[in-house]
């Protein structure tokens, strides 16, 4: 008999869902600060390159700091910092990582 492949949420099944990968990583990180990139790539289900590339980019942005603590690094995530895109301009990260619960 064939073993059951890994379950995933509904959305995943088609291919898409309603956040992306940056708002995913930074609601992993806001969540446990000190998580290995790649504990955070298995936790969003990417690669640890994709990780590594995203938090580069939010670092470059504001949205991240990083802090090395012995061999690791710690990060905080901007709480404050406003969306991106104009039509949820007027929420912050805080409010998207509320969504993580």
């Amino acid at each position: 008999m064939a073993k059951p492949g890994p379950t995933r949420p509904a959305d995943q099944a088609h291919g898409w869902t309603f956040l992306s990968n940056y708002a995913h990583v930074i609601i992993v990180l806001a969540q446990q600060s000190d998580l290995r990139l790649r504990d955070v790539a298995e936790r969003v289900g990417i690669t640890e390159r994709a990780v590594q590339r995203i938090v580069a980019d939010l670092t470059a942005d504001g949205y991240l700091t990083a802090t090395r603590v012995g061999r690791c690094n710690t990060y905080r995530v901007a709480l404050k910092a406003r969306l991106r895109h104009p039509i949820e301009a007027y929420r912050t990260i805080a409010d998207l990582v509320a969504l993580g619960g």
